[in-house]
């Protein structure tokens, strides 16, 4: 591939960080002037509190090589913590690599987390100048994509008032919009998308589709596998900060389900390091009870179950609500059962115990299906694992019509009468 054909080279891209395995870590100032008072900064174990022999260092990319085309989608997939997220940042330059060196050709818009590229104190008019500005465009350029920017972003009576009192959703709509409409020749997208509403993500992956419609270049960071497939031409899975596959994006995803997600399973629920949340309760184990109250590694379409969460903590639980997301084997949204929704959130838990969820007729058809459990405790996230559980159905007669139902994902309970 010639220079004139690429949008973005990588080159044995490594980026390494240490973490520190005990002591105090210092951050803010309002943490660090405390500290200086009370010897814990500059004590014997070193400015920042870590002896040597306390810091693991760990490469979150490792010797990362491709290049992408002008005018190419390409999907970024992997698990959580793969080094997806940190291979934008280099691209974007919020952060050096360690080792290697990227080259961009052309004008960079990205949306990585929220809160990444505007200024809270300003309102989101003048973060779309500010925006803009940063980008190389002059005053009247941006003048003439305002009016498309606030339509697109829907938030238009909120436009002058400061960002910091934004919800995350208004956030993100604003955000894209502005990296979306600012003519950029790339694009980098990561998971921030799935904060917004589903037709707002909708909308916003339309409009990926019309810029590259328009000759520029696309980099889409997702767990959404359906989007992948349908936006991408292309697909990189990373795993443990490496390449492990480039080629189409429908034989990327199917190369991350098939040899990366199921590898999660290998190990129990319980031993899982790559989970979110405050700790104070861990979730254990995830059952299967059939319509007969039996133990099963599948159900049955149609049929009652019961699927159950094993929870464990140091303490009781106060305020507890429970729910977890169903998708399908192309990490397509399905539903999310949810106590809170039903109205049956738990004042108290005892420290230990078991979550059920009834289900009195399974609505799935035959195939695999993740589940992703989420434990709240008085609003705050205890513990969240992205693909918990593998839940295998089998087909099964739903409507006791002798047919089996397999035309769509999820099956409506429903019936039919003439009048």
């Amino acid at each position: 591939m010639t220079m004139s054909e690429s949008a973005i080279s990588i080159e044995n891209i490594s980026k390494q960080y240490f973490i520190g395995l005990s002591g105090p870590q210092y951050n803010l100032v309002r943490e660090v002037i405390p500290a200086i008072f009370k010897g814990g900064l500059f004590s014997k174990r070193g400015r920042t509190g870590l002896s040597k022999e306390d810091k693991e260092f760990i490469w979150a990319l490792k010797d990362v090589s491709f290049q992408i085309k002008r005018s190419e989608i390409v999907g970024i997939i992997g698990k959580n913590g793969a080094g997806k997220s940190t291979l934008l940042k280099i691209l974007t330059r919020i952060t050096e690599p360690t080792a290697g060196r990227a080259k961009i050709f052309g004008r960079v818009s990205s949306l990585l987390e929220v809160g990444t590229g505007f200024h809270e104190e300003l309102t989101g008019r003048e973060n779309i100048f500010l925006n803009g500005a940063i980008l190389g465009m002059k005053k009247d350029e941006i003048k003439r994509e305002f009016d498309n920017i606030v339509d697109f972003s829907g938030i238009s009576r909120f436009l002058d008032m400061p960002v910091k009192h934004y919800s995350s959703g208004m956030y993100v709509r604003l955000a894209f919009s502005v990296a979306a409409h600012l003519q950029p020749d790339i694009l980098l997208v990561d998971e921030v998308l799935s904060v917004g509403d589903a037709f707002f993500q909708k909308k916003c992956l339309g409009k990926m589709g019309d810029i590259s419609g328009q000759g520029r270049t696309i980099l889409f960071v997702s767990h959404n596998m359906q989007a992948v497939e349908s936006l991408c031409s292309r697909g990189i899975v990373i795993d443990g900060g490496r390449v492990a596959y480039d080629g189409s994006s429908a034989d990327a995803v199917s190369f991350y389900l098939k040899n990366l997600f199921m590898a999660d399973f290998s190990q129990s629920l319980k031993e899982r390091k790559d989970r979110k949340g405050n700790g104070s309760a861990r979730l254990t184990a995830i059952n299967f009870y059939n319509q007969d109250g039996i133990k099963s590694d599948s159900l049955k379409s149609g049929e009652k179950c019961c699927i159950e969460f094993e929870y464990e903590a140091g303490q009781e639980l106060r305020n507890v609500s429970f729910a977890f997301t169903v998708r399908d084997s192309i990490s397509q949204y399905l539903f999310r059962p949810s106590s809170e929704d039903t109205g049956q959130d738990f004042k108290s838990l005892p420290n230990r115990g078991r979550l059920r969820c009834i289900i009195p007729r399974l609505p799935l058809v035959s195939g695999q299906y993740r589940i992703t459990p989420r434990l709240v405790c008085s609003g705050i996230v205890e513990d969240y694992v992205e693909g918990a559980a593998i839940l295998t159905v089998e087909g099964g007669d739903f409507f006791g019509s002798g047919k089996m139902n397999s035309h769509s994902p999820v099956i409506l309970d429903h019936s039919w009468e003439a009048i």
